[in-house]
């Protein structure tokens, strides 16, 4: 008997293997796709599509439990307590303590001068900024892996919660009067930001696959509506419209750095800093709340052994094909057994071609540093342009929000309008061909910043100087481009865009090709090429710096659009494979009893356990 796609709370479900059922695979040029993974090809289930209907029937998204998306406002809390503090890092270290100020924001009537603090300078400022950042998103592999094996994900996002309130309080601490005055703010903003690196960095790997977890369409599934139109329920258009939701979520988060910037510029550091603290609070009461109405997976180890062996036995038995078609064949069971060797191995056909598409989709995760690079400029580059361009009393770290503006604005659109009318038209537009786009835009928005730092050093009073701390007049005021600092949310607001292109397929290529025991981690490897990003503009912290900046951004532009080309020759054929959830996971095999005590509850319209 065949599984059915709905998911009960606290299960994993797989079907049988071919050589278990003794079932023919079927030829590919029957079903017009090539499918990889655990089931269309492979196995029947209730409502599988024919391959006429595959072609023909109109494909819709399936709506997620409706408590799913309380994940998705816990994903908003840490992440505005993350930007809430991320975003004017770079300030607090750059900058003096204003003169007269000891509360770290400009005294009144110097409405052109910019919040500070620490007075290290830009470089030192992009290496604080870029090194935090870079933690955030490189720490997570091990988080991942430790949730995956040890702790599960749930957990893991609870004690990351709890060290990011430690963290937040420490921060508080460094904004006293007396510790900014008296030069004494150094050891606790550092220790309070590192902190809540950590803190970050085990929650972040952990939220995105419970979120997908409680997806209940894991196959493409024949539905038929109440108007009689009968519809596919598509994987591919229902993680994209799940991953939407997040994102925006994310975003809306993410705007807690404008109260931020405005803090800082006109009330102090120490409002700027409590503002995070005060939306932390939120939650654990969300996190306490939501918990048993989750669907909540125990941690079942890590396939990451198994993973590693599959490869082994490919370089060994087939090594003369690595990066061709027909690679991955060698370590699977039923070519083994074909082949006429003895050799025993503890997966199945299903779990190598998670391998492969795993293996794929870190392939493509190779490509996302230069869209982030392209999106905010090269480590802190875009600092520089904000330093010296005209504010007119607005707060220069308030521009680069209109980069979550623009996707909190697009996201329904795309999600509602644009992606349901290319469904209509039967127009196949999948994973590649959006994070091709999204490449291209990035550039575009480098491309932006370029242009605007060439004006910016023409038109400055120091010339290719013009975001030094020496750039001042003789009273030690800082001196300005006549270019209004709006200017800059162009290229904010493009790479924005470029994110809803690159970014939300990423998290379903993420949690869909990767086999059930590895989410976690594979999640975590997507998240680490933004750590190679903050990597890299850490590495060039020396570069980062009149008079370059205009190469700083202009480089990696040529690079950028150079790489949509690459990454659309190296991965368009995955666009015709059949989007799916790998299924092949071991906690389907545990034993009748302890599934059948589990599948005894039940479960409402909106996926609770009741």
């Amino acid at each position: 008997m065949h599984a059915s796609p709905d998911v009960r709370p606290g299960t994993a479900t797989t079907g049988p293997t071919t050589a278990e059922t003794g079932e023919k695979e079927i030829p590919l040029q029957e079903t017009g796709a090539e499918v990889s993974g655990a089931a269309v090809l492979f196995h029947d289930y209730e409502g599988k599509p024919t391959t006429e209907e595959l072609k023909s029937l109109r494909r819709v998204a399936d709506r997620l439990p409706t408590v799913a998306y309380v994940l998705c406002f816990a994903e908003l809390c840490e992440r505005a307590s993350y930007y809430g503090t991320a975003n004017v890092i770079g300030n607090f270290v750059n900058r003096n303590l204003p003169v007269g100020s000891k509360t770290g924001a400009p005294v009144k009537g110097h409405i052109e001068q910019t919040a500070g603090a620490l007075g290290m300078g830009l470089s030192k400022a992009n290496a604080v900024t870029q090194s935090f950042k870079m933690l955030v998103y490189v720490l997570p592999v091990l988080f991942g892996w430790i949730s995956d094996v040890y702790t599960g994900r749930f957990p893991m996002i609870i004690y990351g919660v709890f060290v990011c309130g430690v963290a937040h309080v420490v921060l508080m601490a460094s904004t006293a009067p007396s510790v900014l005055t008296g030069g004494n703010a150094t050891a606790p903003f550092f220790i309070g930001l590192y902190v809540l690196a950590i803190g970050a960095a085990m929650f972040k790997p952990c939220v995105s696959p419970l979120y997908l977890d409680q997806m209940r369409s894991t196959q493409p599934t024949v539905r038929t509506e109440k108007s009689g139109e009968r519809v596919i329920v598509d994987t591919d258009a229902t993680t994209e419209s799940a991953v939407l939701w997040f994102y925006g979520f994310i975003n809306i988060g993410a705007l807690m750095g404008i109260p931020a910037a405005y803090a800082e510029k006109y009330v102090g550091w120490a409002l700027t800093f409590g503002l995070p603290l005060a939306i932390w609070a939120f939650l654990p009461a969300v996190l306490f709340w939501v918990k048993p109405r989750l669907v909540l997976h125990p941690p079942g180890g890590s396939d990451l052994g198994r993973c590693c062996r599959v490869v082994g036995l490919c370089l060994k038995r087939n090594w003369k094909r690595i990066g061709r078609h027909g690679f991955w064949e060698a370590a699977k069971p039923s070519v083994i057994a074909a082949s006429g060797s003895n050799v025993q191995v503890p997966w199945n056909d299903d779990f190598v071609e998670d391998v492969r598409r795993t293996f794929q989709a870190c392939g493509m995760f190779c490509f996302f540093p230069i869209q982030a690079i392209n999106d905010n400029g090269l480590g802190s580059a875009a600092d520089g342009i904000n330093t010296m361009l005209s504010s007119g009393g607005v707060p220069n770290d308030f521009l680069q929000n209109f980069n979550s503006i623009l996707i909190i604005v697009t996201a329904p659109i795309l999600n509602y309008l644009f992606y349901p009318a290319l469904r209509k038209w039967h127009v196949r537009y999948g994973p590649v061909a959006r994070i091709t786009t999204g490449l291209f835009f990035a550039a575009i928005g480098g491309t932006g910043y370029t242009v605007l730092n060439y004006y910016a050093y023409k038109t400055s009073p120091c010339g290719k100087y013009g975001s030094s701390l020496s750039c001042v007049d003789g009273e030690g005021n800082a001196l300005f481009s006549p270019i209004s600092i709006w200017f800059i949310a162009i290229p904010y607001a493009i790479g924005g865009f470029s994110e809803l292109f690159i970014n939300v397929p990423a998290y379903g290529i993420a949690y869909s090709r990767a086999p059930v025991n590895m989410r976690g981690l594979v999640s975590a490897l997507n998240l680490l090429t933004q750590g190679v990003t903050y990597a890299f503009g850490l590495a060039f912290s020396g570069l980062i710096h009149d008079p370059y900046l205009t190469w700083v951004f202009g480089g990696p532009a040529i690079v950028g659009y150079v790489s949509a080309l690459v990454f659309w020759w190296l991965f368009h054929h995955i666009d015709n494979e059949e989007y799916m959830l790998s299924k092949n996971d071991k906690r389907g095999q545990e034993s009748e009893s302890e599934v059948d005590s589990i599948s005894n509850h039940e479960i409402d319209e909106k996926g609770v356990r009741v």
